[in-house]
């Protein structure tokens, strides 16, 4: 995990919809195949169903896995507030570090995250945050999600700038996939420079690049339910469906699945530690965890590279080559 001794499976199981469209045994079935199959990484949020995820996953590690086994990573921050959406005071974030802990039902988490840039509080204050949860032992590393360029490079900077008495960032979770890479542009960059590791969201480009929706919305899909909905639209344009049949295409001529094809391209990206995969069955979660033994050969790769660049103009790229 970045520069540092934090070692993680290289797939994490994300828990967004644990309780609220996942429910306890099918929870319970995903993170002990998941556990089986050696993951360790498993990512939650004290907002994701108002603190039930992770109710659940403390409930879970009680019962069925062995909370020693696994690297638990939750994050603070959020807020249900729709005039400020995020709290990253001193105050709060310490406060939902302990509510957390208790839902989870442990007295630490491997990996505790500021779940998004707060720009009403001055950012060493919510550093100094993470350093007191460090140094009291509640949390064994850090990170942040949802940093832009500058802020990930302010705050990684910031915690260097004191060796021994500042928590360097161990990772940024951003969405990354081959239907979102402008994390290229800047976050990248900055994390491979710092020693950050990056946690990709959503790589499966929220279940497009799967190509369940080339003929429709399937009635039990994200896209047709009611409060995901809007999250999977952006990705059924034109300019995704063109990527989502070059990913088809690269599965055919390999003979996997197009699920395997986009999640072994981000997998793979320099800087990546973990891609978090919200599996909300077993059978999806069978197909993500055989992803492991395969490698994209070199001329796919770089086929999927061209089908879906990012536009990159100043300043993006050094001026004097434009």
């Amino acid at each position: 995990m970045g520069r540092t001794g934090l070692r993680v499976s290289r797939i994490g199981l994300g828990t967004l919809t644990w309780t609220r469209d996942t429910g306890e045994r099918e929870a319970a079935g995903l993170l002990k195949a998941f556990w089986e199959a050696g993951g360790t990484l498993v990512d939650t949020a004290d907002v994701y169903a108002d603190g039930g995820a992770e109710y659940l996953l403390g409930r879970l590690m009680a019962d069925l896995v062995p909370r020693r086994d696994l690297v638990i990573a939750t994050k603070a921050g959020g807020v249900p507030d729709p005039d400020r959406r995020f709290d990253c005071s001193r105050g709060h974030l310490l406060a939902a570090l302990d509510a957390s802990l208790e839902r989870l039902g442990t007295d630490h988490v491997d990996l505790w995250q500021i779940h998004a840039y707060d720009p009403f509080t001055p950012l060493e204050e919510t550093l100094q945050a993470i350093d007191t949860a460090v140094s009291s032992g509640r949390a064994r590393y850090a990170g942040v999600a949802g940093f832009c360029g500058w802020q990930l490079a302010k705050a990684a900077a910031w915690q260097l700038a004191s060796p021994g008495t500042r928590t360097r960032l161990a990772s940024t979770q951003m969405e990354y996939s081959l239907l979102q890479r402008g994390v290229e542009r800047e976050v990248l960059p900055a994390a491979l420079d710092l020693g950050v590791g990056l946690l990709p969201s959503s790589p499966l480009g929220r279940g497009v690049l799967t190509g369940k929706y080339r003929d429709g919305t399937p009635p039990d899909s994200r896209g047709a339910s009611e409060h995901l909905a809007p999250f999977v639209a952006p990705y059924l344009d034109d300019a995704a469906a063109r990527i989502v049949d070059a990913v088809a295409t690269a599965a055919d001529g390999l003979a996997v699945t197009p699920l395997q094809v986009a999640l072994a391209w981000v997998r793979d990206r320099p800087g990546v530690v973990a891609p978090i995969v919200g599996a909300r069955t077993s059978r999806q979660l069978d197909e993500v965890l055989s992803v492991e033994s395969l490698t994209l050969p070199d001329e796919i790769r770089r086929a999927l590279d061209d089908v879906s660049a990012p536009v990159h103009r100043y300043p993006d790229h050094d001026w004097s080559t434009l």
